[in-house]
């Protein structure tokens, strides 16, 4: 069992961790979370003080025991804990009083589902749930605490219920999906923040007294920052070290707060973002909380990392591509951009077949009036200027030629400049009478509407069955303003952007089950909703729009952190690069985009004979190394340059037989230092060769010792060696 609940000690366990509860006083106080300890009861650990200030629950006798200074498990507001809650509710007479008390905890085998909502689940692991249920008397309000056991895994998944059980109606004002409380302070916070085109930049600082916090208000996870984050000890290292993660099964809203209190104990809570969130329950109704993945390391931040590499990869991403290889393909945007037609799509197709490429995606311009980016969006049927004889002859013609073909859709924007919002403006979010911000020339529409879901699925689905369409790259390129449902009471236009994302999830959770043989592909804006909700439906997602392999080494060295390999979408792109102007080898472009699902963007008719050449190469290689790459253990060998002139990391197979190392070296020098890079993961009695090298090299002294990078003749120059067991 995983889970053992015995004498008021509520404990779980993992492969390598201990998570612990305690009933005290009728509350259900944290007592451990960490290094396995057995059923040890760690309530020892906690201490009491008469501490000024800090108010004393009814019944409780003497001054030293607050909910003020005790590690809780799921606090709530107004009852005398001054901390960051996680639950907030207004009653009808208008307080905001919560006061929690522990009913009972159940154990179920197998994994619990949230509905409407992605989440782990079972598979072919084994897992267990714990239900904890608490309970304020004195206005009938529940709260059900779901705990997700996946022992093999290192992982404990997190989620609640509130349930209105009274005579009235509540408002919810703020309902976290998961509190952790730490007796200490000596820790850092690692967070991912970013913009458009430059997504999850890795930032490390200590804790501090107070708050510090990261999320998002803009309506998706966004590209500002990731709903992932790492509280570590200061010492700990990519290979060793206490390391705790975080990470959301939600792409709207958040908020991930750590707080240090008075005492210098740590709280992390981590939730939808209360900015306009009010969500009604009349009596009877409930409200479910996404849920937190959480996993705990020892061995540092990279086993940390393989943790959530594979939860995710085994037991969030789902369908037919989770474990199929996908199609190397080749994306017409920066090719062709909007000016593009038949013909033109068709040449593409050709030259991709030669080099052995196997799938033409095309991406924007092909529907209703589409030109540029100031009208089109919602008119989804097919422009025949563009396309002649529609979309199946062109489909037909690619397939003809050998390749699969892939399409762009945006479903949940609109254009100004278009049919849809001519007949319905109402299906925009915009406030009556006032004037609305504009993003990207357009609007985004109420996808928390049934009607308006319903049409868009409709259209989606005709262009699908229309034609062999085997792929679709799914954007969203602005965020949520003028927030306000058309379909909702003004009592409920708190639950807007929530139910947005819930519409959002319904919508994907439909196409993709009518479409079981697509791939789809996540996109906003590039990696602004990159996160383990859209995992749920998307296997995919494409990385960021910054295609730049120099600017690549840094964002996919932070997505790294939360996110396998096999969910990032990276491409080789042309040089000068469109959005750097930078140029960089071929080579090196091939090597930085196949730490991804691996593609181009770029026109390849008009590429040099010597890069078709190496772009077979590339393919080559790629497909030789698919499953060391998707499913192998990914290890960072360097950080992201900021303090080597090498950025380097590795794939290894489960079994540490075989091993691919990929680097870029940053700026060749005058008489350069000599690089050396140490490999990991290898067995270290094993004995290895290396592809194209003489000589034969144990695992240990591949590890210890390392092995020479060469020194380059220009600046970006990439090396990739594959390591054998002989």
């Amino acid at each position: 069992m995983a889970i053992n609940c015995k004498d008021n000690v509520i404990t779980m366990e993992t492969r390598n961790s201990t998570y612990q509860m305690k009933v005290e006083k009728g509350f259900l106080i944290h007592t451990y979370y960490g290094e396995k300890v057995g059923d040890m009861d760690m309530s020892y650990l906690s201490r009491t003080i008469d501490r000024g200030f800090s108010g004393i629950p009814e019944g409780v006798k003497g001054r030293d025991f607050s909910l003020d200074t005790q590690l809780l498990e799921y606090p709530s507001y107004g009852t005398g804990d001054f901390r960051n809650d996680c639950l907030r509710v207004e009653y009808a007479d208008g307080s905001q009083v919560t006061d929690l008390k522990f009913v009972s905890c159940q154990v179920k085998d197998g994994k619990y589902a949230l509905e409407g909502l992605p989440a782990m689940y079972q598979g072919d692991k084994k897992a267990e749930t714990l239900e904890i249920t608490l309970k304020d008397e004195f206005k009938n309000l529940e709260v059900v605490l779901y705990y997700g056991v996946f022992e093999e895994l290192d992982i404990i998944t997190r989620a609640c219920r509130v349930i209105n059980k009274g005579q009235e109606k509540v408002s919810l004002l703020r309902v976290y999906s998961m509190c952790v409380d730490f007796y200490d302070r000596d820790m850092d916070l690692i967070h991912f923040y970013g913009r458009h085109a430059m997504e999850r930049v890795t930032e490390r600082t200590p804790l501090h007294h107070g708050m510090q916090s990261v999320g998002s208000r803009r309506g998706y996870s966004s590209h500002q920052y990731n709903p992932m984050v790492i509280l570590c000890k200061h010492n700990a290292t990519e290979d060793a070290g206490i390391c705790y993660g975080a990470s959301f099964v939600y792409s709207g809203n958040f908020a991930a707060e750590a707080e240090v209190a008075q005492a210098n104990n740590t709280r992390l809570t981590m939730g939808i973002h209360d900015a306009q969130f009010k969500f009604v329950l009349n009596p009877g109704e409930d409200f479910t909380a996404p849920e937190v993945l959480l996993s705990f390391s020892r061995q540092g931040l990279g086993q940390l990392s393989r943790n959530y590499h594979k939860a995710i990869r085994e037991n969030i991403c789902r369908g037919k591509y989770k474990n199929a290889r996908r199609p190397i393909l080749i994306n017409n945007w920066e090719a062709t951009y909007f000016d593009f037609n038949t013909d033109k799509l068709l040449d593409i197709a050709r030259e991709a077949k030669k080099l052995g490429i196997e799938m033409l995606v095309m991406d924007d311009g092909w529907f209703g009036k589409r030109d540029d980016d100031n009208s089109g969006l919602g008119d989804w049927f097919v422009n025949e200027k563009k396309l002649p004889g529609g979309l199946k002859k062109l489909v037909d013609g690619v397939n003809d030629i050998g390749l699969k073909f892939g399409i762009w859709f945006e479903p949940e924007m609109v254009s100004e400049d278009s049919e849809l919002f001519r007949a319905h403006p109402d299906w925009a979010l915009t406030v009556p009478g006032r004037s609305f911000t504009r993003g990207r020339n357009q609007l985004v529409l109420d996808f928390s509407r049934q009607e308006v879901r319903d049409y868009i699925f409709d259209r989606m689905s005709e262009i699908l069955e229309s034609a062999n369409i085997e792929y679709v790259k799914w954007d969203a390129n602005r965020h949520l303003t003028d927030v306000w449902s058309a379909a909702l009471p003004a009592e409920k236009q708190g639950e807007v952007f929530h139910r947005y994302i819930l519409g959002l999830y319904d919508f994907l959770e439909k196409i993709t089950q009518k479409f079981p043989d697509v791939l789809f592909e996540g996109c906003s804006g590039g990696g602004g909703r990159f996160d383990a909700g859209m995992m749920y439906y998307h296997p995919q997602i494409w990385c960021s729009d910054d295609t730049d392999a120099v600017e690549r080494l840094v964002i996919q060295y932070g997505t790294s952190f939360g996110y396998p390999v096999s969910t990032v979408g990276s491409h080789v792109s042309v040089c000068p690069n469109h959005q750097t102007g930078r140029s960089v080898s071929m080579k090196t472009r091939g090597v930085v985009a196949m730490a991804g699902t691996f593609g181009y963007e770029l026109d390849i008719t008009k590429m040099s004979q010597e890069d078709k050449e190496e772009v077979k190469v590339q393919i080559e290689d790629f497909k030789k190394y698919y499953e060391l790459i998707q499913r192998g253990d990914y290890y960072r060998l360097t950080d992201d340059g900021k303090t080597s002139n090498l950025v380097a990391w590795q794939f290894t197979s489960e079994d540490k037989k075989e091993a691919l190392v990929n680097g870029v070296v940053l700026k060749t020098r005058a008489n350069p230092v000599f690089i050396t890079v140490y490999l990991k993961g290898l067995n270290p009695d094993s004995v290895y060769e290396i592809e194209g090298q003489s000589g034969r090299f144990t695992g240990a002294a591949l590890m210890n010792g390392g092995y020479p990078i060469p020194v380059m003749p220009d600046d970006y120059q990439a090396v990739q060696l594959y390591v054998k067991e002989c």
